[in-house]
């Protein structure tokens, strides 16, 4: 280089007496023609490959079209490189190596373009280097600088720190040179938090895809889970999974590089300190090693104590069984025995939660408090080492801000410690899941189309790989296009069959395949919150035509015209605004829709009545349906439709006992041939009307009156979106949430965080008094006091630190209780009308993400704010009192209007997580995998959409607040440069070692004001409920209820009148009726005639609009509705079981005695099969109860209401899911059992209510007639009409 600047005819590369030894400081020539242009051009050319080789490898974004800006910069840089060939005449090197740089630009610029790329943080840099490097009076150093990082850069700051203190002390040196220490300071400052929030970006870029990657994964395990995984991963652990778990992936993240940076960190720290002090820098490394095992035993210790998050996931699937199971609570009045349930769980999770808070205050307290440990033992073994070491202000306050630098790697380390291990956990968890089983492809065998469509030899299946055989012994060969009829008594494996069909089980011996595509009709129809059409439709093409035709053939056509917007109208969860038969037609129609080659159907025409149901027979599944030509296996109790089937299965205790024809069965006279002889001349067609008599046809009826002026999208809409509030948080959320902390908590974090920053005040205050201290002979004296004092004021600020962080951690805890307590209660109380337009995602959003916000987020986000507020507060008053005249600046912007559309966007998810693990088998079935990939897919990015921008927000305004506090640094150094004369090094060295803090001050603060701010949003969030309409209360203080009451069961309606909603017309009205005691009257009506209305009037599910029900001689509208709903019992149409054993499924509050269970169960026909059961009573249910039958769920029912021992009972179509002989069964315990009892019947096959007292027959919310069964045929009206319909009459 000095060859080249000599040849050049230039002066020498450096010249000390030109640059530093003068009062007009100067570069070379030789330097500013040669370094300085030639750094930028290096660095370009060095990084170029790498960044050009980045665009090739990420995915392709399209090309952006040649816009003014792209053409502007293009012609910018061609000029530049011919003024640099202009400038640099006189070095030809150089100006090729600047000219081809150049060009090089003009080449990434347009790379960009053609990669979609809109703007290049290489050429940023490049241009900014360029520019930092033509201004050569003032940037000697910058390519030192610019090649630093964070770390480093810091370390830069200590030595113009150093150099700005020795400045300082001599009193000749020139004034420009300690405004250039304070300059170098202040532009070191800006170049770390540019480089630290860059490095924050990519990190929460990175951990967003891993968050988003890990929720997918997540969804697609969903639909690959084996039945066996599905009864051990509950809804509730997955969707803790996708909210708790992935988040701290995401957290793991940010803290990983803290793992492996902070060794290196620490030593060039301590190699710094040895340099200062010599051989007592090894008493802070001694110190920092003791720390860490400290807090490593402590990170062990609470990982153990991870079961907080087995609490939380038992207590999330019990929310959702809850919100599943909403109206079977309130019918039976439970909310009170699960309220118990879900706070058991509850208090377990924030037990587990307590401990691990006060190791974490512990750790906490440790790390913080470790610069003061590092500082006290170093400086004590310095002095102490030998007298003649002197601790002035430069060494002392040089030695404070490399420690302090040490401080933040050292108090970043307890989070990054903790978020590992909570990530490890959940690292564990997720794996738990991902290696659970899934079902196996080759469990079914599929065929191309040829041969018999579906073949089982030797077939055994088991629903586990351990478990039983369910199924045994099958052999069976179906051929193409016949229907085959599957009979049995419950519990005999018919739906297990299908199930074998599909694949859902486990294959243990045989073979078994099906040719061609699968259609599936489960039991339960399994509905999708979304418009009817695209239920139907469920991702096809829609053909007006053939849509048409299936909806006929369904009996859709008449429901077209209740549901307000036709069928564009929206279906709520589970198909809540569906009746049974409405939902199981929709189910149906969705499989013909799809011309696939086999039909599975698992009973469909169960759901219906027997005319509907001879309907879809004929049109649908029979020989001249639509379904004639494919292959159809047909799960059915009615013995009517048998004699058309080409082939029946008779199955008995998981095997099949007879096969053959109708014809050839009968002729054997066998057990099939007697069950036809006992049963066909007493089956008949229950009613006349579609079994569509749920309250919600009613509803969706009298909201089309209501919505008429509505355009049809708006007039189908049910549910209610999550909505997001706008603006800032309202400070009564930040009140509500202090409230429930307490005022005895909040006055003592107020005085432990004052009292630890007045602590931290006097010890540094103290060092600036020993630092002025002047020396006698080259010695100090009283050393062993001033560390004393020193030691003692900084012990006292730890342990002050340790009581902030637990009673901000204890108090935390407090309001999550108060907060979980309330929310759940508001949800119980509310009515069920909100349950039905509410989404359960949002519920389940609300008592997962949100309370664990409020569990973690909102306590950790406090700690950190009031800490680095109150040592923002002390630094303020160190430069205050050094440099009177310096301000503060500060401003903090929050984001919580993102965070609230982040959180509304994940409600979806949950709702999509939910719908799809119920409906796993039907997707799967139908191989509609890939379509709900994509739909989760796209909800997941949704909720990214909202939550990419928040933290892109969040670094733009630290980056912006930091650059005040770098202002602040330069004000300060400045200042004491002009005050050098006034000003002792020992203030100096405290008021710029303070300021060189505020930057990473700032920055935290803004991360945890931010945290806290948009985590207030779950408060928000949580206290939205609090306001939805409730029910009355549950019990009546000082009620003379008597105890035996109701002693008769006469139940009285005067003038009744009943609204869904205020304004709508009436679902009941004028409803006037007397049924006496031990009365039994059957109720019956078309769709939408009111049946079930009179049930929820009675149960007070909804309140009159007008009259009142009497029963016993009490208004129950003066009662408790607890004490209402436990005198009364229901047998409901869906049988729900909660997740349990089957002793709390009876009986919930723990009140019966075994022989009161065992009784029940012998009454409702199911002791022995609980008594084959390994744990009999104990026996768990699965979630739902899946792990046993349709009618089995229904027997259990029974057995409740056999328990109750109420005088007055309502069946709601109780017996649609089991066969004909325990129907019968069914019939006669009723008739014996509850023969003293008033019973109220909603009819589905009428014949069961034939000998029954009286009937109401329902018409438009009106009795239209009602007498006995004989008299009402007599008369040949409306009663008359349906039993001709029926074969009755």
């Amino acid at each position: 280089m000095e060859e080249l600047c000599s040849v050049s005819g230039l002066d020498p590369l450096w010249d000390w007496n030109l640059t530093w030894y003068t009062s007009r400081p100067d570069l070379t020539q030789c330097f500013q023609h040669t370094v300085l242009v030639w750094f930028p051009c290096v660095y370009l050319w060095t990084c170029s490959p790498l960044y050009l080789l980045y665009l090739q490898l990420r995915q392709h974004r399209g090309v952006i079209p040649l816009s003014k800006l792209c053409c502007s910069k293009t012609v910018k840089t061609q000029c530049l490189f011919l003024v640099s060939g202009l400038t640099l005449v006189s070095l030809v090197s150089l100006t090729l190596v600047s000219g081809l740089t150049l060009v090089l630009a003009v080449v990434i610029i347009q790379v960009d373009r053609m990669k979609g790329s809109r703007s290049s943080i290489l050429l940023f840099l490049f241009w900014t280097l360029l520019v930092l490097c033509s201004l050569v009076p003032l940037k000697v150093n910058i390519d030192l600088v610019v090649q630093g990082h964070r770390r480093p850069l810091q370390a830069f700051s200590v030595t113009c720190l150093n150099l700005l203190l020795e400045f300082m002390r001599d009193k000749n040196a020139e004034m420009w040179k300690g405004f250039l220490f304070a300059t170098f300071l202040f532009l070191l400052s800006c170049l770390q938090s540019l480089f630290h929030h860059h490095y924050m970006f990519h990190c929460f870029t990175v951990g967003m895809r891993l968050k988003t990657a890990v929720m997918g994964l997540v969804y697609r395990k969903c639909l690959l889970l084996s039945n066996s995984a599905r009864r051990q991963c509950t809804l509730g652990e997955i969707i803790n999974l996708v909210s708790a778990d992935t988040q701290k992936l995401m957290d793991f993240v940010v803290y990983l590089n803290c793992l492996w940076v902070t060794p290196i960190e620490i030593t060039l720290c301590f190699y710094f300190l040895w340099q200062l002090l010599g051989p007592a820098a090894l008493a802070g490394i001694i110190t920092v090693i003791l720390i860490f095992p400290l807090n490593g035993f402590i990170a062990k210790v609470r990982s153990k104590l991870q079961v907080q998050m087995k609490f939380m996931d038992s207590r999330i699937k019990l929310m959702n069984e809850i919100l599943n199971g909403m109206k079977i609570l309130k019918f039976y009045a439970w909310e009170e025995a699960f309220l118990r349930r879900v706070g058991v769980l509850r208090d377990g999770e924030l037990d587990a939660l307590k401990r691990s808070q006060i190791l974490h205050s512990v750790s906490l307290a440790s790390f913080n408090s470790s610069s003061f440990l590092i500082a006290l033992s170093v400086f004590g073994v310095y002095v102490l080492m030998d007298e003649r070491n002197v601790l002035d202000a430069q060494k002392i306050f040089v030695s404070v801000a490399l420690i302090n630098i040490l401080k933040t790697p050292l108090s970043q380390l307890p989070f990054a410690m903790s978020t590992t291990m909570q990530a490890v956990v959940s690292l564990r968890r997720l794996g738990n899941f991902l290696y659970q089983d899934e079902l196996k492809p080759d469990n079914v065998e599929r065929l191309p189309h040829n041969g018999d469509s579906v073949v089982i030899e030797g077939g055994s299946f088991s629903w586990t790989n351990d478990g039983l055989p369910c199924l045994q012994r099958i052999n069976m060969k179906v051929k193409t296009g016949f229907l085959v009829a599957v009979v049995g008594h419950v519990g005999s494996g018919k739906s297990s069959l299908l199930s074998a069909m599909l694949g859902e089980m486990e294959r243990r011996s045989g073979f078994i395949s099906i040719k061609g595509s699968v259609a599936y009709i489960p039991q339960q129809a399994w509905i999708q919150n979304t418009s009817l059409k695209d239920n139907i439709l469920f991702g096809g093409e829609r053909k007006e035509s053939w849509y048409h035709r299936v909806l006929e053939a369904c009996a859709l056509l008449p429901d077209l015209d209740i549901l307000p917007a036709g069928d564009s109208t929206e279906i709520g969860e589970k198909g809540l605004n569906l009746s049974g038969g409405q939902k199981q037609r929709v189910s149906l129609a969705r499989a013909v829709y799809r011309r696939s080659d086999v039909y599975l159907l698992d009973d469909p025409l169960s759901a219906v009545d027997a005319h509907v149901g001879q309907h879809i027979f004929d049109r649908v599944i029979g020989p001249r349906g639509l379904l004639k030509d494919k292959t159809r296996v047909l799960v059915t109790h009615g013995l009517s439709f048998l004699s058309k089937a080409d082939l029946i299965l008779v199955m008995e205790e998981g095997h099949v006992s007879e096969m053959g024809s109708y014809m050839e069965l009968m002729e054997r006279r066998g057990a099939f041939a007697k069950l036809i002889h006992t049963f066909s001349g007493n089956q008949r067609r229950g009613s006349s009307t579609p079994r569509d008599k749920s309250e919600k046809s009613v509803e969706v009826n009298i909201n089309k009156t209501a919505d008429q002026d509505l355009d049809a999208e708006d007039a189908g809409k049910l549910t209610e979106a999550d909505k997001a509030h706008t603006g800032r948080v309202k400070l009564q959320m930040y009140r509500e949430y202090f409230r429930t902390v307490g005022l005895t908590f909040i006055m003592t974090i107020i005085f432990l965080c004052a009292f630890q920053q007045a602590a931290s005040l006097a010890y540094n205050y103290w060092l600036s008094l020993w630092a002025d201290e002047p020396t006698v002979n080259g010695t100090q004296s009283d050393h062993g006091l001033k560390l004393s004092v020193f030691a003692a004021l900084g012990f006292t600020q730890g342990m002050a630190m340790f009581g902030t962080t637990l009673a901000i951690a204890l108090g935390g805890i407090v309001a999550s209780r108060h907060l979980h307590a309330d929310l759940l209660n508001s949800v119980l109380r509310s009515q069920m009308s909100f349950f039905e337009v509410t989404p359960s995602g949002n519920l389940l959003n609300r008592f997962s993400k949100e309370i664990d916000a409020i569990d973690c987020m909102i306590p950790d986000g406090l700690k950190m704010m009031l800490g680095y507020l109150f040592k923002l507060l002390e630094i303020c008053i160190i430069l205050l009192l050094a440099t009177p005249f310096t301000g503060l600046v500060f401003y903090v912007a929050s984001s919580c209007q993102l965070r609230r559309l982040e959180a509304v966007s994940r409600s979806p998810i949950y709702s999509h997580f939910n719908e799809t693990v119920q409906g796993a088998s039907v997707i799967r079935a139908f191989g509609e995998q890939r379509r709900f990939i994509l739909h989760a897919d796209h909800r997941i990015d949704s909720n990214q959409e909202a939550y990419f921008p928040r933290f892109i927000a969040t670094r733009w305004l630290a980056v912006n607040l930091e650059f005040l506090g770098n202002v602040l640094v330069l004000a300060a150094a400045i200042l004491s440069v002009r005050g050098r004369d006034e000003l002792s090094p020992g203030i100096v060295g405290l008021a710029v070692t303070h300021s060189l803090q505020v930057t990473g001050i700032l920055s935290w603060i803004v991360r945890s004001w931010t945290d806290v701010e948009n985590n207030i949003v779950s408060v928000e969030r949580v206290k939205e409920y609090d306001s939805t309409p409730k029910e009355a209360a549950w019990t009546l203080e000082g009620s003379l209820l008597p105890a035996e009451w109701p002693t008769t069961g006469n139940i009285q309606f005067e003038d009744f009148g009943l609204q869904y909603r205020k304004g709508l017309d009436w679902a009941l009205n004028d409803i006037t009726i007397s049924i006496q005691d031990r009365e039994k009257v059957g109720i019956v009506g078309r769709t939408g005639a009111g049946k079930s209305s009179l049930a929820l009037g009675i149960f007070r599910i909804l309140e009159a609009a007008k009259g009142r029900i009497i029963i016993d001689g009490i208004n129950i509208a003066d009662i408790g509705l607890h004490d209402l709903r436990s005198r009364i019992t229901i047998i409901p149409q869906d049988p729900v079981l909660f997740s349990g054993s089957l002793r709390m499924n009876l009986d919930p509050f723990d009140t019966s005695s075994d022989e009161d269970l065992w009784k029940a169960l012998e009454l409702a026909h199911l002791s022995s099969f609980v008594s084959a059961l390994p744990q009999k009573l104990n026996h768990h249910c699965c979630e739902g109860g899946e792990n046993l039958s349709l009618g089995q769920r229904q027997l259990l029912c029974l057995a409740r209401a056999l328990l109750r021992k109420t005088r007055i009972l309502l069946l709601d179509e109780a017996t649609a899911a089991v066969d004909l002989k325990t129907d019968q069964l069914i019939q006669s315990t009723i008739r014996a059992q509850f023969d003293g009892c008033t019973i109220l019947t909603i009819a589905h096959r009428l014949n069961t209510i034939m000998d029954y007292t009286r009937v109401v027959v329902m018409d438009r919310g009106s009795i239209a007639e009602t007498d006995s069964p004989p008299q009402l045929l007599h008369l040949q009206g409306h009663f008359y009409q349906m039993c001709v319909e029926a074969g009755l009459a």
